[in-house]
Order: structure tokens, then sequence, then C-alpha cells
């Protein structure tokens, strides 16, 4: 979704019913007439004033938006030299304004919190004037100079911890903008500023909006991303950057990770809820290329079995022949075609068609041919198909993970039974050596853990002579997790429970299959939607049973996915413990770049059985 969106009478019919419950700020002792805007910022991040009728707010019209949340940012040129509160205040409109920048205004309005995504996304508040009357004094007046935010002007330290007695909120915290870079950032909420030139950290994304760092060295990754390589690394440099201007009148620049915004941008700070922080460019610079190019990875030796994951993002029959083209170049190519590739967000025959379709054979034909067009092997795949509409994902779409694999270099060993709800297990076979009883087969699918979720796939393979099991998955998504920038410090990540269940359930997995067969060849991969660092892969490692392999690679390798300027790791390979002597390559080819076929980067582990 847009970061811009309208502010609805229903979300503030919402701020105002938390305003009664006093939620968000009590009522203000200061005078609701002749105030100015530094009165109605304060020092915290709720307005004194809330809820309040003021009139005669004065300032000068720094920024005018014409779409989205319509509306325009005032300034009082003469600040009270308290770094703590904003001398900068949006005024919401609802229709397009009629003001200009530089335009002098008097303000009469009523002072509100407007939260972003509503109060339960934990989202920050947004101090503005809304209902307003305005009057203008005189126009063509110079615009506040900018604050300039860089390096030197944000702290390291991200955010204060929240109060226990506030439910671990940081809303009524007094602001200390020299200490912590989110009090910083609010003390210039609505406030004229600017960036230098910038690395742009988080490509131009479908909503014209891109990321940029102010602090060069801040986790610098090896291709020019901001690492987010543990929860207190949330990267203070990252900033968004939007046009006012309407991307009719003026195309917003299109920039890959690592490229440059020369000049960088100046216009008010603004806060959304797809960005937190934001700076609305009325004046933007330009993009210098950076020379980012997708990677490929090394091919397998011959005796060598290379074992790939990739989410394919909802892939249907029914997206554009270009996109199946473009996936299937990239396995070819970029993936150097792994013997045993396990997708991600494979969906049904008919995509988001909600009539009970479950079967994806038309998916998978398409696929394969691309694959075949593109120059590689023949893919032979092996999946279960999921109960309608319990899988979660999109509705109709019953997205379900598959394996690919190159029948010219891999044997599967197909052992019948397994379907949506039955589970598999592990034997032991001959000479001791573990065995599915189903394969492929779902583990574990009774468990509630996968409610609403993707079961994992586990299939028995043979190359060599070697058996190697291998099981996909598609872990709970981080919807419903608060932001980096939630008014909670640290933030509520209540999605981790499910993951962390989930987890639980493939190591209990792979330990059965060890107590069969100790030195088996286990791979466990997959889009596991959780860090490296996360609950989430000590569960799925607990007791010696797997191990992270992109932990194998440079600090600075270590990401799958950008978001919001954070480079981060949410696909991932482990290995069990049998696994000897492995490569590892997380290859990036669609993360970093604005023209992506999915937002994710897929990975790659070659080894020898």
């Amino acid at each position: 979704m847009p970061s811009s969106i309208p502010r609805s009478a229903a979300v503030s019919s919402v701020v105002a019913a938390a305003l009664a419950a006093g939620l968000l700020a009590g009522a203000g002792t200061a005078s609701a007439a002749d105030v100015r805007i530094h009165d109605i910022q304060g020092t915290t991040r709720t307005s004194p004033l809330v809820g309040q009728q003021v009139t005669g707010v004065t300032g000068i019209v720094t920024g005018v938006r014409t779409y989205g949340s319509r509306g325009f940012w005032i300034q009082d040129p003469q600040g009270d030299d308290d770094s703590a509160t904003s001398e900068g205040l949006f005024v919401f409109t609802s229709s397009v304004p009629t003001v200009a920048v530089g335009d002098a205004v008097r303000v009469n309005g009523t002072v509100t919190e407007y939260v972003p995504g509503g109060l339960n996304s934990g989202n920050q508040s947004l101090t503005q004037l809304s209902r307003p009357t305005i009057t203008v004094q005189s126009s063509g007046n110079p615009v506040p100079a900018p604050v300039t935010i860089d390096e030197e002007s944000v702290p390291d330290a991200y955010a204060p911890e929240g109060a226990p007695a506030a439910g671990g909120s940081i809303n009524g915290l007094t602001l200390d903008p020299e200490t912590y870079a989110l009090d910083y950032y609010e003390s210039l909420e609505g406030t004229n500023v600017r960036i230098g030139t910038s690395r742009v950290v988080g490509a131009t994304d479908p909503y014209s909006e891109l990321w940029v760092t102010v602090k060069p060295w801040e986790n610098r990754s090896e291709r020019g991303g901001a690492l987010y390589g543990s929860y207190t690394a949330q990267n203070t440099g990252r900033l968004q950057i939007q046009s006012l201007t309407p991307i009719a009148q003026q195309p917003f620049p299109t920039a890959n990770v690592g490229d440059v915004l020369a000049d960088g941008a100046e216009g008010p700070l603004d806060f959304n809820q797809f960005g937190g922080y934001t700076l609305t460019a009325r004046k933007l610079g330009t993009v210098v290329d950076g020379g980012l190019e997708r990677e490929v990875t090394e091919p397998q030796h011959k005796n060598e079995l290379a074992v790939a994951t990739y989410n394919v993002e909802n892939l249907d029959p029914s997206d554009p022949q270009e996109k199946f083209d473009a996936l299937a170049k990239a396995v070819v190519e970029n993936l150097s075609a792994p013997d045993i590739v396990a997708l991600e967000e494979i969906q049904d025959d008919n995509g988001a068609k909600n009539d009970g379709t479950v079967g994806a054979e038309q998916t998978l034909k398409k696929f394969t041919e691309a694959i075949v067009a593109a120059g590689g092997p023949s893919y032979a795949w092996r999946s279960v198909d999921p109960e309608n509409n319990k899988d979660g994902g999109e509705p109709g779409g019953n997205i379900r993970q598959v394996f690919l694999f190159n029948p010219q270099r891999v044997d599967f060993i197909d052992r019948p039974g397994g379907d949506a709800t039955t589970a598999t297990g592990v034997v032991e076979g001959a000479y001791g050596r573990a065995e599915l009883t189903h394969s492929p087969g779902r583990i574990d699918p009774a468990n509630t853990a996968w409610e609403n979720s993707r079961k994992p796939l586990a299939g028995e393979f043979v190359f060599r002579g070697r058996t190697v099991f291998v099981v996909a998955n598609h872990f709970g998504s981080k919807g419903g997790d608060e932001s980096l920038t939630s008014h909670h410090q640290p933030p509520n990540r209540s999605s981790e429970a499910k993951r962390l269940l989930q987890a639980q359930a493939v190591n209990a997995f792979v330990k059965d299959v060890l107590a069969v067969q100790k030195q088996a060849d286990v791979i466990v991969l997959g889009d596991i939607n959780d860090f490296e660092f996360s609950a989430t892969t000590e569960a799925l490692t607990d007791g010696g049973a797997l191990y992270p392999a992109v932990k194998s690679l440079p600090v600075d390798e270590r990401y799958s996915y950008v978001y919001q300027g954070n480079s981060q790791v949410l696909d991932q390979i482990l290995t069990s413990p049998g696994v000897h002597h492995f490569e590892y390559d997380s290859v990036h080819i669609n993360a970093e770049f604005a023209d992506q076929n999915s937002d994710h980067d897929p990975q790659v582990l070659r080894f020898r059985p």
C-alpha cells in the first residue's frame, strides 16, 4: 500500500475515542489562544494541547501535499531554542490545499494525534491540526532554512526503553534528541529538513519511495546496503524519501541499493504508516548509478549436490509470461541450475480465484517449460496439495512449497500416502538407515503451529547412492509485528510466537531422523521469515540438530531481503551435522533492485553427500 493514505473519518473516530480514554495524551494547561507551533508540539511525542481548539497559529508554508493525505506543513521561523520541541506542523485539509509554499498563514484548528495504521498498529502518532480555517497573510516569503540531518546530528543509540508503567511506551518520555535517533527525528516532526548526497539502501518501490542512509559506514553491506544484524542494530541513519510532486507531473527516480542520491533532498519531515519518519521532498536530487549487478553463483562440481530455495512470490498461470521467463532465467543462469530447488509461494492453477481449486499442475508445467526454454534442465517436481484456504497466503491462492529436481542428477524416492492431513514420519530401513514413511509428505500437519500457515514439505532424495532428506518450509509471516519506529520500545513482535512453535516442530522431526541415523544428511530450507539471530533460528538449531549455513558467510553478505532500508535474513538453509564442507551463497538478484522478479533473494548450498 502507498505510504501516504487518506485519513478517513473512521480513523479520526478511533483517535477521538483514544483521546477520550486518555490513551494518547491528556489536555494541557497552555492557553488555546495565540499559541505557537512549539507549544502544540511540546517536548514529548504527543501534544500537551491534544483535543483542544487553537487559534492564531502562524507559520510559513514549507510543503504542500495534493494527493494521498492532503494538507500542508507550516513552520515558525522564530524558534524557542528548545531542541526537544519541533517548529514544524502538518495541517490536514482533507481536500487539495489552496496555499502555496512561501505563504505566511494564520491557522485555527483542532490539535489531534493521528496514528497511521490505527491504534492497534503500535505506531507513533503524528501531531497535526485538523478541521482548519486558514488565512493567508502574505505570499512569496522565504522558507525557513532547513535543518541538516547527517551522520553528525543523528545519535548512534536508537531509542530509549519504554516506561514499564506505560506498557513499554515511550510516548510520555521527554524527548532527548542528543541521545536517541528516534527522539531526534521526532523533535523535527513537521520541520523543513535536508540531507546531502546519500547512499541508497532501499530500492525504489512500486509506491515511489526509496530509502537512504545519512551514515555512510553504519553496518554497510558488501553491496552498499545497511545490514540488520541484531535487534539492536536498527541503523539509525536510515530515512525514507518520498516526493511532494505528483508522479503525473514528475516521475520519481528509479534507484537500486548502492546508488547515490546526489544533492540529497529537502522538505518537511513526515511520519507515516509504511516507513515511519519520511522526508517528503520539495526538492529532490538525482540518482547516480552505482553499477549494482545481479549475482551469479558458481556451478556445482560433478560430485557436488546443489540445493536451493527460492520464494517466487505468488506465482500462478495468470502471471505474465515475462515473470515466468525471468524467474526461469534466474534459476538457469544466476543459480546455475541447482539439482534440487525448493520453491515457496507456488499458487494453484487459477491463482487468487477462490473457487476451491488446489492443484498446481499448470503453474508448475508453465514454470518448468520456461526453465527448459531458458536452456535449463527438464525439472521434475513433487509436492502435496493443501486443503483449500487452510495454508494462509492470498485467499484462493493456496500457496505451497514444491520440490523441483533434475532427474538426470537426482532420484526422488516416492513413498506414497502423503496428503494434506497425513503426517510423514521416520522409520529405520535397511542397514539402519532412516527412511520417510511418506515422500513427499508433510511434517506434523495437525499441529496447531501450522494453523492457517504453510506446512513443511519433506522429501527423500538420492544423489550418487547417498540419501539426502530435504525439508522445504515457509514459516508464518511477520504480519502483526510492530515497526522499529513503534511507540513501544522495544517493539512488540507478536508473530514470533507462531514461528517458534513451527521451528520446534521441524527441529523435532530432524531429531527423529538423526535418532535413527546419526550422520544422515538433512537439509532444512525455505522462507523462514526470521533472522539468523532470532529465537526461531535458535529453536531450529536446538540440540545441535541443525546449523544455519548463512552464518558461514562474512557478516556483510548475510541477507536475503531488504525491508525499509534494512538488509536482513529471512530465507535460510540449515544443515545437519552430517553435512560437511559445504559452500553457501545468498544470490543477490532481487531484493536490492527496483526491478524485481520476486522480493526475496534465492539461497544455494553445495556439498558432497
